[in-house]
């Protein structure tokens, strides 16, 4: 049965919901105001003063879930659910531990709910959100403190938020086995145990059996990096009344997080990260566990069965619940492979999708746009979990930000018209290792050559992109006549002759213009963290709505890295195994560049930078290759738009007032560990 409104058909569920919360409205204090913040802040007055287009319930019309219910009042309990797995070998199946928070008056009145969840195995060795909190509990072990906003802000709206420790971690028991089975089935079973299909305890275990007779089993997941990944992985087991899930900064493929087509990223494989976030208890029973990963995960690089239980990728196709991406355009801890590949498939496959794309690194939309994100992600929910029909699966696909703060819309992504990439060629210039990038192919027996020098990243490479470097090669288009765009993935194809046994290959596409851009190489990743607070939703002791601000932290550049790949020249047969090299014989292999959607402004200039070792991205090979490139054999294809126009005739390259312009601070070296900030 569905009811018509003037904003189109809404199921009567929702119809019902919505004059119940305007009843409750009369008869309940308000439970969407916060209590008051510590002196000198913002209070939750700052959510009730924004127009309507924001979000606000008070300024709502119809077809919003509202904050109606008393946060203060709001049931907290913690459970422990089964998994059905045993994955310490102690001969007990191994529970995990979930802390819940959900609105008393519904429970009063026999109402279920829809839930918000985030899984994850941070909420004790490291914190979530950027002032990293965790967990806590008071004397009596019930929950107090639930990190993040989720609970704040959607509680008084109707929603029960559950925050489920992975096995392994914190209160739970188990094993931590890096996006495998156990990791994933940790966050399923919750999802089957919410919808009636699994079992719960009141304790660790033993006790007494628990049902969610108060959740309506509708499920929304949500999470940055590891717990957005797990939110991937549970979507692509096909659970049902998983409706939607918000991977933020997100791992796809765990094999693509520790290397790039052999090239390895990190010196440690997951073992390490599995011991970084187990609790003390866990890295005592879980020796075996450690084991299998070391060993399932050699530094060769190769292509294992760990990996392919650890690929969501491949199991697309099983993913029936929505899917709204949010990714930094910057990020080099989750890179940027990892939404670029995980799109294209859900694509390929219909599943209804939204992308967000920010010119940061690996930073949480709470964090650079606010303001946006709370209602768009409000409206998200609604529709998904409590069937509003709001529109929002209707409105534009994408969100890209152009420049600090400046954000344009898409119908559609990628951009239409990328699927056929553009090719485009290197040749050789008027000095040795300066080249020229366009549509004609060089002649046979054009070369460059470049020495790998581990010390220097893609920064320097793009510094120098005009003059003549040993480390790397560089081809420059002219000075563009039209702004050209990339949206997608593209790739490059390079044929190279080693002199060693083993080398890696990167490439870089750069922008040469003056552009100001998030200091994505900074400590803050394109963020800067201010004093100031502003709240979302209510506040109780222990648990606060009210959040440090943040700003844009910008820098001027003369060059922007825009897109970037890395592999192993041993995979030229298999991207899956490498091989040895035989110094002095000619390659051919194909790096895959990362999807991003960046404007080429008119008068810049697009640069690819082929080197070796990427300082602070990858590690090196065994040997300081040199090698020689075939131009003849070597090309860019690149999902382009306007590159016709673009490269068809010649514009002045914009001028820099001042002293030059350098390039940001070289990549830092990051812990093999998907970010907890």
């Amino acid at each position: 049965m569905t009811i018509r409104t003037r904003l189109g058909r809404i199921p009567w569920q929702a119809f019902v919901v919505a004059a119940t919360a305007a009843l409750l409205a009369v008869l309940l204090p308000p439970g969407g105001t916060a209590q008051a913040a510590p002196e000198g802040t913002r209070t939750a007055a700052s959510e009730e003063m924004r127009p309507a287009a924001s979000g606000d319930a008070r300024a709502a019309g119809p077809g919003e879930s509202r904050p109606v219910y008393s946060y203060d009042r709001a049931i907290r309990e913690s459970v422990w659910v089964d998994t059905k797995l045993d994955g310490d070998s102690d001969g007990r199946t191994d529970r995990v531990a979930v802390d819940i928070v959900r609105p008393r008056e519904a429970a009063e009145q026999g109402r279920r709910v829809p839930v918000i969840m985030d899984a994850s195995p941070y909420y004790s060795c490291c914190g979530r959100g950027n002032e990293n909190q965790k967990k806590t509990y008071d004397a009596d072990g019930r929950p107090v403190q639930f990190p993040l906003f989720y609970d704040n802000y959607f509680v008084p709206r109707g929603y029960a938020t559950v925050l489920a420790d992975l096995a392994g971690t914190n209160h739970s028991d188990g094993c931590v086995d890096v996006g495998g089975r156990s990791d994933v089935q940790s966050a399923k079973a919750v999802v089957d145990w919410l919808a009636g299909r699994a079992r719960a305890y009141d304790a660790p275990t033993g006790g007494k059996r628990v049902t969610a007779g108060w959740s309506n089993g509708r499920t929304g997941m949500i999470g940055k990096s590891y717990d957005g990944t797990v939110a991937n992985g549970v979507a692509a087991t096909g659970v049902p009344n998983l409706k939607t899930i918000v991977p933020i900064g997100a791992i796809s493929s765990w094999y693509d997080y520790y290397f790039s087509q052999g090239a390895p990223l990190y010196d440690s494989g997951p073992e390490w990260l599995s011991d970084y976030v187990e609790s003390p208890a866990a890295r005592g029973r879980c020796a075996a566990v450690q084991k299998k990963l070391v060993d399932g995960a050699p530094r060769s690089g190769d292509w294992t069965d760990l990996w392919s239980e650890r690929d969501y990728v491949k199991d697309a196709h099983k993913v029936k619940a929505s899917v709204f991406v949010v990714h930094g355009m910057q990020d080099l801890n989750v890179r940027t492979k990892h939404f670029g590949q995980w799109w294209d498939a859900l694509a390929k496959h219909g599943v209804e999708r939204k992308i967000w794309l920010s010119q940061t690194g690996h930073v949480d939309p709470f964090d650079f746009r606010r303001a946006d994100w709370v209602p768009t992600l409000h409206r998200w929910f609604d529709h998904y979990l409590m069937g509003y029909d709001n529109g929002i699966d209707r409105a534009p696909m994408a969100d890209v930000e152009r420049a600090p703060g400046k954000w344009t819309t898409d119908r559609v992504w990628p951009a239409p018209g990328t699927a056929d990439r553009t090719t485009l060629r290197p040749g050789t210039g008027e000095e040795a290792g300066v080249g020229v990038l366009g549509t004609r192919p060089a002649p046979s027996g054009a070369t460059e050559t470049f020495t790998d020098d581990p010390k220097l990243s893609e920064t320097d490479w793009a510094e120098h992109a005009d003059e003549p470097t040993a480390a790397k090669a560089a081809f420059r288009t002219a000075p563009l006549a039209a702004p050209l765009r990339l949206s997608g993935a593209g790739r490059v194809t390079v044929t190279a002759t080693p002199s060693t046994a083993s080398a890696h290959l990167s490439a870089v596409l750069v922008d040469l213009g003056p552009a100001t851009i998030r200091d994505y190489a900074g400590e803050g990743e394109g963020i800067t963290t201010l004093d100031r607070r502003t709240c979302w939703g209510a506040s109780r002791d222990g648990d606060s709505a009210c959040f440090k601000e943040t700003a844009p932290d910008t820098a001027k550049v003369a060059q922007t890295v825009v897109s970037r790949g890395w592999a192993d020249l041993g995979t030229y047969a298999d991207p899956h195994k490498g091989r040895p090299l035989t110094p002095g014989k000619p390659y051919t292999v194909t790096l895959d560049l990362a999807a991003t959607d960046h404007v080429v402004p008119a008068g810049h200039r697009l640069a690819l930078i082929i080197g070796g070792t990427d300082a602070g991205l990858i590690d090196p090979p065994a040997t300081k290759p040199t090698l020689t490139l075939d131009l003849s054999r070597t090309k860019a294809e690149l999902p382009l738009v306007g590159a016709a126009h673009a490269l068809s005739g010649t514009a002045r390259t914009p001028r820099t007032e001042g002293k030059p312009l350098a390039g940001l601070d070289a990549p830092r070296p990051i812990r093999p560990v998907p970010a907890a900030r």
